[in-house]
This record gives structure tokens, sequence and C-alpha cells, in this order.
């Protein structure tokens, strides 16, 4: 089954995620939903993607559930798609939804390193997910409104998001409490104690994507080369399948899987990095090989069963501290007791993304 009518009839059942309120499972499928309306042209992706926003952006550009004192940065990512509905549409309502997002950024409590907190139930943390939630929009709208001041603070902020979690692996933890207050940060740095595939997947689309936005010069020189150096040490770790371990610091820990969603970010890193020379030579070429053969697998991933087609192997949640009366405490154990899925928005989204970057990578090899 061609993975256009997956991702077609997954669009045609899609509700939203928590029943309605604004949120970043939701705004996975809407990158996605944009990416590949922006690589076809084709009507129905955005017949689904404005269904599905229009119903959550009120003509104020009220965000349905949205409470900006909970301070969650997670709710920033769906963010992304009100710029290209505003500038398609011309309608205000969505740079006002916009400025919604923004002015939570403006009172978001950070870390003294200048960092956000992940949310406010989670005090004095940095999770690399966040990256992704909330700089690449934080960018993108310093670029729409001119207020560059912004664009420099998402700079920094990867910068020491980096430098509190790397590894001399080249690869990253999940996270850092500044406060060392919980029992999973090490008392020393503050640092989480296991490379979490998704986590690095999210880092790695939050990079290209914020490095895609901004022209190469001396901003960003550093943060190219680092995520230039942060990406080969993943390709160094894809396996023979061509996926990517839960686990990913520790790929022979028993029940170690390989896991669907972080397998499919990276291909999206790899192919978009490649594409828009963020990476070239023989490390582009590299990158978009190693990009190419995660898709294949993936799309192996795809199977019929009752009738229909499902993308299996998806980690369905996973985090750090205390959540729904369990203590989750980063160890590379605790990363495979979480549940595996099947058709989460925290996969079909990087994978329709994947399939979007691999469309412009076909198309640009054509040529």
């Amino acid at each position: 089954m061609p993975l256009t009518d997956y991702f077609d009839a997954f669009c045609r059942d899609y509700r939203a995620y928590k029943g309605g309120p604004w949120c970043y499972e939701d705004g996975c499928i809407y990158r996605g939903l944009d990416l590949l309306y922006d690589v076809t042209a084709d009507p129905r992706w955005r017949a689904h993607l404005r269904r599905l926003v229009d119903a959550q952006v009120g003509p104020e550009g009220e965000l349905a559930g949205y409470n900006a004192d909970e301070f969650n940065i997670d709710n920033i990512l769906a963010g992304r798609v009100l710029f290209s509905l505003w500038r398609e549409t011309g309608e205000a309502r969505y740079l006002a939804a916009a400025r919604r997002l923004a002015d939570q950024l403006d009172r978001h409590p950070r870390i003294s390193l200048g960092n956000y907190w992940h949310k406010l139930r989670y005090p004095h943390q940095v999770w690399l997910d966040g990256l992704y939630m909330g700089l690449p929009f934080q960018i993108e709208y310093g670029l729409v409104t001119g207020e560059t001041e912004r664009i420099k603070d998402a700079l920094t902020q990867f910068q020491t998001a980096l430098d509190v979690t790397a590894t001399a692996s080249g690869l990253y933890v999940h996270g850092y409490d500044e406060s060392r207050a919980q029992s999973w940060s090490d008392p020393e740095t503050g640092k989480s104690p296991a490379v979490w595939a998704r986590a690095m997947g999210w880092l790695a689309m939050a990079l290209v994507d914020a490095l895609a936005l901004l022209r190469e010069d001396g901003a960003t020189a550093a943060l190219r080369q680092r995520t230039r150096r942060m990406l080969l040490a993943v390709a160094d770790l894809q396996g023979s399948s061509g996926l990517w371990p839960q686990v990913l610091d520790n790929p022979g820990l028993a029940g170690n899987y390989e896991e669907s969603s972080a397998s499919a970010m990276f291909a999206y890193a790899f192919l978009r990095a490649a594409r828009l020379g963020l990476i070239s030579g023989s490390e582009g070429e590299r990158l978009r090989d190693s990009g190419l053969k995660a898709l294949d697998a993936l799309q192996a991933r795809v199977v019929m069963e009752g009738g229909q087609s499902h993308f299996q192997g998806i980690c369905h949640v996973a985090g750090l501290g205390g959540f729904d009366g369990i203590y989750r405490d980063g160890t590379p154990e605790y990363y495979l007791t979480e549940p595996v899925v099947q058709d989460d928005a925290k996969g079909v989204g990087p994978l329709m993304m994947a399939w979007a970057e691999s469309e412009r990578v076909t198309s640009l090899a054509a040529e």
C-alpha cells in the first residue's frame, strides 16, 4: 500500500488527539500535512489540515482548551502551522493565535542559564523534547514579526541545552534538572541517565528545522557544526535493518527494540539536512542514503490488519519524573517498560515528514 494512501486514510479517521484541546500530538500531524501539501500541492492534504486546525482556532485566535498559565512548552509546537495558513489565507486569526503562543513564551519560566522549563509541573528541567516543541516556532515567529531578539534567544537556548545534556559519545541525554531535586538527575551534572531515541529524534528535527529557517552566517556556524556531529553520530548507530533502537546508546541492552517514531524523525532530519546542504559532500550523501534506507524499513512497518493499514512499533510515551502515579527514573531499563502502540500521532506525523522530504530528494536526483 502506498504511504500516501495510508496517510489519507489515517487523516480521514483522525480526531483531535486529546478530544479537542490544542496539543503537540495534533501538531505532529499538522506539520506532516503541511509538508505533504508543500511538496505535492495535492488539495486533500490541505483539506485535512483545515478541517482539523479550524476546529481549534477561533475567530480572534482563541485556541481550544489552551491555558497559557500551564506553561507547557509542548503546546507551542502546533503553532508552527499557523504561519503557512496565515500566508495562504491572509486570515488574521492565525497570526493572532501565534501571538498567544508567543505571549506564553514571553512569560515562560526559565532555568538560570536561560532555557525554558519543560512545564510548570516539571520545574527547573530542560528536556530535549521541548527544544522541538518551542524553538523552531520562536525562530519563525521572530522572522515573521521582525523581532530578531527572539531568534538570538532561541539560538542561545539551543547551545545551552546541548551543553547541559551532552555525552562523550556525541549524543545527548533526555533531560537536565538544574535543581538536582529529581532522583533521575545526576547529583553533579543534573543529567538524566540514558539516551532515549525519540528525545534524540525531537532534537534532530529541532536543529535541522531551525537551521533551515536561517541563513548560514556567524550566528549559526557553531550550531551547524554541532548538528553535523550529532547527526553523523546517530548515523553510526543505525541498525542493519535501517532503524534505530529505543535506547539509542545501549543497543545490546536486553529487550531493546527498534522504535518507529524515532527512526522516522531521524529519516526526516537526515533527508532534510542533506537536501538543504546543511551537511554536504560525502557526509550529506551518507545521510541521504541512511534516511532513504530508514524510510524503506518504516514503510514495511505499515501493515494490513483487518482490512486497514497500521503503522506499528511506536513507543506510546516516555518521560522523566512522576506521572500518573508512576515515577519514571530515566534509566535505560525504564524506556523498555512503556507500551508500544500503532498509529500514534508522534510516529505518523514524522513519517509524513520523512516521506515528503524523500519526494524532494528524489525530485532533485532526477533533475
